[in-house]
């Protein structure tokens, strides 16, 4: 990838776009309200299908932004796009449809400039949007705890937020940026190879961001997570030279994913009322854990009223959208 003059600003904002003409405001607005102002914003139309509407929703904001546009090659090209023409000593990543708090970029930049030992920092956010998650903070679904390595990241002990990454763009860059093979996970692979090529990672608990949740929670979107996760462990685990460490985490991960995408195939089996199939996918995880076991008891002698306790338990609670980030 392109190296860029080291007189830029210091933060480079890196927005892909794609059906993002209904967000992209907000996301924006949650830039223009930033505390620091030395940054530039770089939106890439990755082929969106609204066009003629995303430019209508980017015309307010044109005199402050860098606009690209190219063929639909998905959000990490539309990212390598924009890191290609970066000019700042540091990359800050916002998806169009997740917002920032006005202190994001400076606290963010400041611990940073504060630890020139970590290239990569990322944060809590809030969660939004049709989600039973909806007004908690992501890290209570998805936690970080102890140090930011190799191995706790292919454990998925440290969860990354890609809205809420800061990191220095010359490590991105000798990284070569985001897999253009990967339409989805890109991220995740991301993070595996800076930890592998020994870039030190650190993460503030602090709430700084909004992350939108799109119907998260629900079983078929549980899946995906859980085959992009595989997808990339799998892809990684054929890097050569990977630590005996990493190895062994890999298919401890591995297992336990496929363990969990069992168990969600039972889930979604359980609402068509499939009770056998259900049952069948109930009996394939390795580890049987609690729940799982009085599952495959609630299958065997009352199915149905399993299946009513489900749809109900699973219905999200109705929480508004916050008027604005800064409240958390």
């Amino acid at each position: 990838m392109q190296r860029r003059a080291a007189d830029g600003p210091a933060v480079s904002v890196v927005i892909p776009a794609y059906r993002a003409s209904g967000d992209i405001g907000d996301a924006l607005d949650s830039i223009v309200q930033q505390t620091c102002h030395d940054l530039e914003v770089i939106v890439v139309n990755d082929g969106s299908p609204d066009t003629d509407e995303l430019e209508t929703a980017l015309a307010p904001y044109r005199d402050r932004i860098r606009y690209i546009t190219q063929d639909n090659r998905g959000a990490g090209a539309a990212r390598n796009a924009a890191i290609a023409q970066a000019r700042g000593r540091y990359v800050a990543f916002l998806d169009a449809d997740d917002r920032w708090l006005p202190e994001f970029l400076a606290r963010q930049v400041a611990f940073l400039d504060a630890h020139a030992e970590v290239g990569l920092v990322y944060t809590d956010a809030i969660v939004s949007g049709e989600s039973p998650l909806a007004g908690r903070r992501f890290m209570e679904k998805a936690p970080s705890f102890g140090s930011v390595t190799l191995e706790s990241l292919i454990a998925q002990r440290c969860n990354i937020i890609l809205s809420t990454v800061v990191m220095r763009r010359e490590l991105l860059v000798d990284a070569g940026g985001f897999d253009e093979a990967l339409r989805r996970g890109q991220d995740f692979d991301l993070w595996l190879r800076l930890a592998f090529r020994g870039v030190r990672m650190a993460y503030q608990r602090v709430v700084l961001a909004e992350r939108r949740a799109r119907a998260d929670g629900l079983s078929g979107d549980s899946i995906a997570e859980i085959r992009r996760a595989l997808n990339v462990l799998q892809r990684f685990a054929t890097i050569p030279g990977l630590p005996p460490s990493a190895r062994t985490a890999l298919r401890a991960r591995m297992n336990t994913l496929d363990d969990s995408l069992e168990i969600e195939h039972a889930k979604c089996r359980l609402l068509e009322g499939n009770f056998a199939a259900a049952r069948h996918h109930l009996s394939m995880p390795r580890v049987r854990r609690l729940k799982v076991r009085l599952a495959r008891l609630g299958l065997r002698f009352a199915p149905r009223l399993l299946r009513t306790i489900y749809v109900r338990a699973r219905q999200p609670m109705p929480v508004p959208r916050p008027a604005a980030a800064r409240h958390y």
